[in-house]
């Protein structure tokens, strides 16, 4: 053990007296805030409009209260990204009995010059999303083949979604299918 201590002592005085000769201020104490220019900020990417069909409810599990929504498809559009989503997709949902739960969506984007795109949207939260509710922030993935769209792959991505208010029935007609909006944000 000791010879632990006096191996992680030297290596501390080593880089110490390094920072001092290589004319660098000190490592400020851990906890610190870090230099403004060094923190992350989110540049807006895309956004999709994702259309969805009932809930198919499993109901109460030894998990929690278990439900799926089918994708049915969508749009998704921005200044760095254009296509469509393809019909077939999945949004899994999974709710503890405090009122926390999770969300996994699990579905594919065609991109405009028609390249098939997977994404994989997590979530964890607790309150419903919504005016006065909480917001459901997401962490995507993306699994783009090589080419034009492989810069998704290498992202760092976090999304906020929003429930789209249903619109009504025009006389003798069919409502609008239910529909949520994803807004994509590319940490940078």
């Amino acid at each position: 053990m000791g010879s632990i201590r006096i191996a992680a002592c030297a290596t501390g005085m080593l880089l110490a007296s390094s920072a001092a000769w290589s004319g660098q201020a000190p490592a400020a104490p851990l906890g610190s805030p870090p230099p403004p220019d060094t923190v992350p900020r989110v540049e807006f990417a895309f956004e999709a409009r994702v259309t969805l069909a009932p809930a198919v409810v499993l109901g109460e599990t030894p998990l929690g209260h278990r439900q799926y929504i089918p994708i049915t498809g969508g749009t998704v559009a921005g200044p760095k990204f254009e296509g469509e989503v393809i019909p077939g997709g999945w949004d899994f949902q999974l709710r503890y009995a405090g009122g926390c739960g999770t969300l996994t969506a699990d579905y594919f984007w065609r991109a405009a010059d028609g390249t098939v795109i997977h994404i994989l949207n997590e979530s964890f939260s607790c309150g419903l999303p919504g005016p006065g509710g909480e917001r459901s922030f997401f962490r995507p993935r993306f699994e783009a083949p090589k080419g034009p769209h492989e810069w998704l792959n290498r992202g760092t991505f976090v999304a906020l979604l929003e429930l789209e208010p249903r619109s009504a029935a025009p006389p003798g007609g069919a409502a609008a299918p239910m529909a949520i909006r994803i807004r994509f944000f590319q940490v940078k």
